[in-house]
């Protein structure tokens, strides 16, 4: 199951757009604008973490950390970059910091890493007919089982994980390969292609020219 997220910002904006990435990243998440109204939020135990920003109305971040009453993990989310506030959140046992503006992509990945840690990660990810089931390295197409490398794995949740975002061959090879890779970006599109081949993927994992691959969340028919 998916896992539950509070998105704690005052800046409605930016609260969608966080919300928007959340649910790119398989997540189902709720909006609160002010501080006061987050504790009772998190102390209703419904949620598997929170992204709490510090700027808040009626009670910052820092005070609604130490007024919830459970475990719930906690990023705070800020504008904020200076060093003393980033020691003082860590320090009240925040999972993480992280500065805006920052990219979807880095959001995403310190949330996984985050749930990880509190073993309240979603291990359970589908695109159309396909269920990833991650912690135990199996996938299904139409409830078959399908054989897949451990790079075509890896490389398959993160475009699950990142799915309608262009993503380029070298950010590719950073994230699945990892950056101390030193292999050329054909190796990326010789696991596209078995992806494409084993998962029957040919009209929604898209190659976008001179750049990378895209995932759709529609199959072109």
């Amino acid at each position: 199951m998916a896992a539950h997220i509070l998105v704690v910002e005052d800046d409605e904006n930016i609260a969608r757009m966080i919300e928007a990435t959340l649910t790119i990243g398989g997540y189902s998440s709720k909006i609160c604008g002010d501080g006061l109204q987050a504790v009772g939020e998190i102390n209703s135990g419904q949620y598997d973490l929170v992204l709490l920003d510090i700027m808040l109305p009626k009670m910052d971040g820092f005070q609604v950390f130490e007024s919830k009453g459970d475990n719930t993990p906690v990023i705070f989310l800020t504008a904020m970059g200076d060093v003393p506030n980033k020691v003082r959140g860590l320090r009240m046992g925040a999972e993480d910091y992280i500065v805006k503006p920052f990219e979807a992509v880095e959001l995403l990945a310190r949330i996984e890493v985050a749930l990880r840690r509190t073993h309240r990660e979603n291990t359970t990810l589908s695109y159309q007919e396909i269920l990833i089931e991650t912690d135990k390295h199996e996938v299904t197409l139409n409830g078959k089982p399908v054989m897949l490398t451990p790079k075509e794995f890896d490389l398959l949740v993160f475009f699950v994980s990142n799915i309608d975002i262009a993503l380029t061959r070298e950010h590719l090879l950073s994230q699945v390969w990892g950056y101390s890779f030193s292999g050329e970006t054909r190796t990326v599109d010789t696991h596209v292609q078995q992806l494409r081949k084993k998962l029957i993927l040919h009209d929604a994992l898209v190659t976008i020219p001179r750049l990378g691959y895209r995932l759709e969340s529609r199959r072109n028919l």
